[in-house]
């Protein structure tokens, strides 16, 4: 007698292929939960200046980082990667030595050690090659969308933050404390997108990386945010110029698809947004009182750094001095409503300049650090693109790191760290670092794109 095998079911098993994909992950997983902690509703959490969730996954991260190292004796960081994450670490410390109390001293120094060391040291360990690399791409492409999509309805619906005494500016779950949170999300997401986009890979994944893109333009545009559409429209730019000329064509057709979405589908750029472009040339002739009250603390911070040019005036001191050195042009803050907060007046207590923030508070020596270990990785990386789009292995990473890095070196002429998105930006040291900095990025199988 004939004995029949049993039958098999060869349907896929939708478990055991999400237990692989966690596997194929690994360490990197951390990275993307700390993204995705940027999702969730704020809440109470995001007012003021205290920790948020997504602060203390970060600090998960590092620690889990540094439990890995250890159990699999990896070395921790390269020679050079050392050099240049290290720079802030000093430069920060004796800065510290110069503030009015102790507490302003901590809360300086671990806030200036998350974004600039320890949260891009954890990213730069726990991405493993160019995969890994890939997905945190894509995370914060997935973040973009939600936070935009949430911008999008806040401006359909009035509920967003105040803009011109309408509830309409798109400011996502950062709330109105924090407008320019979504702004960054959405930008960072836009980069990574065209990126991906002109990095190559397959037809899908291109086709999908341009529509991300051209729905990220809606929300950028709707946040109202000068600064950030700056900063984004000259990395596109580079980035575009970049991977090669053929690709420009195409893309200005997305921009110009993305212009007509927001003219004809959302009636956006008749009164508000054509204003706020305009304004963006009319900054020496006649500037807004936001215009003006940047002006203003950039020069006051400038007179603080000329009392104290070595180490500044201490961390967290540049509101103690800012009235002794600021002219009467300075209001008394900015107007804080909708988005479910109440009207108040936020207090300005930064010059909203990344570079005269150091400047002031810490000195001279110590922005050279800083902005030192900032141009290292940018000077690298560049070396290492270059690379890619000659072995055309790996172009959209490096188009991501670089397009990252420098959109948030233009950023911070125009902000600087803070608030609940700012964890963010150490993701994207970590990227850039990783690219520049680990041997991953530039190793791997023959074939491997």
């Amino acid at each position: 007698m004939t004995v029949l095998p049993a039958p098999t079911d060869l349907r896929p098993d939708p478990v055991a292929a999400g237990l692989r994909a966690l596997r194929r992950a690994g360490p990197v997983i951390p990275v993307l939960l700390l993204v995705g902690m940027l999702a969730l509703p704020l809440g109470a959490a995001g007012e003021g200046s205290g920790g948020t969730p997504a602060d203390a996954v970060s600090g998960l991260v590092v620690l889990f980082c540094a439990v890995r190292a250890v159990r699999t004796r990896q070395r921790p960081l390269t020679r050079t990667a050392f050099v240049v994450l290290g720079l802030p670490v000093v430069a920060v410390a004796v800065a510290a030595l110069g503030a009015d109390s102790l507490s302003n001293a901590l809360e300086g120094m671990v806030r200036y050690y998350q974004i600039l060391v320890l949260v891009p040291a954890a990213v730069l360990l726990l991405v493993r090659d160019r995969n890994d690399f890939r997905r945190v791409g894509w995370a914060l492409v997935a973040l973009g969308l939600w936070q935009g999509s949430i911008g999008v309805y806040q401006y359909l619906t009035g509920t967003g933050a105040s803009y011109a005494g309408e509830d309409i500016r798109a400011v996502g779950t950062f709330g109105a404390t924090d407008v320019m949170g979504m702004s960054t999300v959405v930008a960072y997401g836009l980069v990574c997108a065209v990126a991906l986009y002109l990095g190559g890979g397959t037809r899908r994944v291109r086709i999908t990386a341009l529509a991300c893109a051209v729905g990220l333009a809606v929300p950028l545009a709707l946040s109202f945010s000068r600064g950030a559409w700056i900063a984004t429209a000259v990395v596109c730019v580079l980035q575009v110029v970049v991977a090669g000329v053929r690709r420009a064509a195409r893309l200005l057709a997305a921009g110009v698809a993305a212009a007509v979405v927001l003219v004809g589908g959302f009636g956006v750029g008749t009164s508000m947004l054509e204003e706020r472009l305009s304004s963006i040339t009319q900054v020496t002739a006649a500037p807004d009182q936001s215009v003006t009250d940047r002006y203003t603390m950039w020069a006051a911070a400038i007179d603080m750094w000329e009392e104290h040019p070595a180490t500044g005036v201490g961390l967290k001191n540049f509101p103690a001095y800012r009235d002794g050195h600021a002219s009467i042009a300075l209001s008394a803050g900015s107007d804080v409503a909708g988005a479910g907060a109440a009207f108040r007046r936020q207090p300005l207590l930064s010059p909203h300049n990344m570079y005269l923030l150091v400047l002031s508070e810490q000195g001279l020596l110590s922005l050279c650090a800083v902005a030192g270990a900032w141009a290292a990785m940018l000077v690298l990386g560049a070396r290492r693109l270059v690379t890619a789009h000659r072995r055309a292995r790996g172009l959209d990473c490096a188009l991501v790191a670089c397009g990252l890095l420098t959109w948030q070196l233009i950023d911070f002429v125009y902000a600087d760290i803070g608030g609940p998105s700012t964890v963010l930006t150490g993701v994207v040291f970590g990227l850039a670092a990783w690219w520049a900095l680990s041997p991953g990025a530039v190793s791997g199988p023959v074939g491997e794109r």
